[in-house]
């Protein structure tokens, strides 16, 4: 199985010598891969809680982001092999035609490393704040992914549907990978799973216990292969929101939470529920938003 990492582009850590340093390093330890995260919006009363904390609070790091595809754009230019991922872009915030453009060229520029990681986004205020309409950003999303794969593998490129359209255009610049570089989707609803069974290359989980990965993962498998697909072409890469504790979590323990060799076990036990890919934000635990944290946890986590 293989082992990346995210790149801080989060909180105070994410400065260009952070993101270089960890680039470089996460590289030259044999890391698989790059991952950044998105967030647009710190709110300061949210119309939702945050779903991830017990108290729905955004962590403090949000406040201050980068950019996740200018981030792995600044990290590319500083690495020669590595891959680079998004876990996730927001669909909802983004228009597909200019998305495409931007995917392409970071695809070109790294010499064809890039995963895209699409999400559907969660935060009522950040859905505001980009015209976004909740009510449809499933079945937006499905045409999103539609008119992506038309202009990387079309030309001229042309799409007609209810969200969107695209008259008939020669858009001359594609991906470096063939068809397209491969699309990940961050998934838990039933709608959302069998989006990623039908149209995507894998599956991005993060928080998710591991006999429900498991189940979840089946049930992607199934769908796939009703719907007519080869269900081992399809991938589950774990997204692991470290966060280190100084003894072992005895009670009530999350995947990814607790001492180091308890993490290890979590990687482990992704391995056999059929995980093609654990990748590690460093950014939460206790000592996180330091340069030299993330180097320690880069050392004991290195592939071996």
């Amino acid at each position: 199985m293989k082992i990346g990492v995210a790149v801080p582009n989060i909180g105070p850590v994410a400065t260009p010598e952070a993101i270089k340093t960890v680039a470089q390093r996460a590289e030259a330890l044999g890391y698989h891969s790059l991952w950044t995260v998105e967030r647009l919006l710190w709110p300061v009363n949210p119309k939702l809680p945050y779903p991830v904390t017990p108290d729905g609070s955004l962590p403090e790091e949000y406040k201050y982001t980068l950019d996740p595809l200018d981030t792995l754009t600044f990290a590319a230019a500083h690495t020669s092999k590595i891959r680079l991922g998004t876990s996730v872009l927001d669909m909802p915030y983004y228009n597909p035609v200019t998305l495409a453009r931007r995917l392409t060229t970071l695809d070109i520029l790294s010499k064809g490393r890039l995963n895209v990681g699409l999400g559907l986004g969660w935060s009522p205020d950040e859905m505001e704040a980009t015209g976004a309409d909740m009510k449809v950003r499933g079945a937006r999303a499905d045409e999103f992914i539609e008119v992506l794969k038309t202009i990387w593998t079309t030309d001229p490129a042309e799409y007609h549907g209810k969200f969107f359209s695209l008259a008939k255009s020669y858009i001359n610049a594609k991906p470096v990978q063939k068809p397209h570089p491969p699309i990940y989707i961050a998934a838990f609803a039933p709608a959302a799973l069998k989006r990623v069974a039908t149209m995507a290359d894998g599956w991005n989980p993060t928080g998710l216990p591991l006999e429900a990965m498991a189940q979840m993962f089946g049930a992607i498998k199934q769908m796939a292969e009703a719907a007519g697909r080869n269900p081992a072409e399809l991938s589950m890469i774990v997204r692991g929101n470290l966060v280190e504790t100084p003894k072992p979590v005895e009670t009530d323990r999350a995947i990814f939470v607790g001492s180091l060799e308890q993490v290890r076990e979590d990687i482990a036990a992704c391995e056999k529920i059929g995980a093609a890919e654990v990748f590690l934000e460093l950014g939460f635990t206790h000592g996180g938003q330091t340069l030299g944290n993330w180097e320690r946890l880069l050392e004991e986590f290195r592939p071996r």
